[in-house]
């Protein structure tokens, strides 16, 4: 086993476990262990996992600067988005990343395009809900997750794999947290 696939798994962990605490710090795990998963995900053929690593970092750094703590400002709130929105992006990630996977499979090689692409798009719609605090993105990560965990198996990174398992686990405690935050902010206001 190679070191980089276990402390990407480790740094990933503290990430969202940072990220369920609402702790900037989060968005330092969150950089370093996209940046070892983008290789990790080269290697493997994972082309469109690889690529929204990129992303990762670049919504690491917008994460660490929208979390900032001025004393002068109020933190960033939790808010929710409507369920109809929500539809209506589902829709769109499905439909885009059909899209973008039947197109993949037909100029490259990568590992099974359309999967990829799905949890791709709908990783890069979480990442920038978790970056504004949107509640569920919590739900998103679980669905995610779930099919995330297909997709390692199926090329052969079982340690990702669990630790896509541990998302699930730990993508429903921040759902209640975060939601319990939501409630005692909302009977603040």
């Amino acid at each position: 086993m190679s070191w980089d696939e276990p402390l990407a798994v480790a740094l990933a962990l503290a990430y969202v476990v940072f990220a369920i605490k609402e702790k900037r710090i989060a968005w330092i795990f969150a950089a370093t262990s996209a940046a070892l998963y983008l290789r990790i995900f080269f290697l493997v053929g994972l082309v469109m996992e690889a690529s929204l690593q990129v992303f990762y970092i670049l919504m690491a750094v917008y994460g660490w600067i929208a979390w900032g703590r001025d004393h002068s400002k109020v933190q960033l709130p939790i808010q929710r988005w409507p369920a109809r929105l929500h539809v209506m992006l589902l829709g769109g990630v499905l439909i885009l990343g059909t899209a973008l996977g039947l197109l993949m499979s037909q100029l490259t090689d990568a590992s099974l395009p359309i999967a990829d692409s799905i949890t791709t798009l709908a990783a890069l719609l979480a990442t920038w809900m978790v970056a504004r605090k949107v509640l569920e993105n919590w739900l998103w990560w679980i669905g995610i997750d779930v099919i995330s965990i297909v997709l390692f198996l199926n090329r052969g990174l079982d340690l990702t794999a669990l630790l896509f398992a541990g998302y699930v686990v730990l993508a429903t405690a921040g759902w209640l947290s975060w939601r319990q935050h939501y409630r005692a902010q909302a009977q603040c206001e």
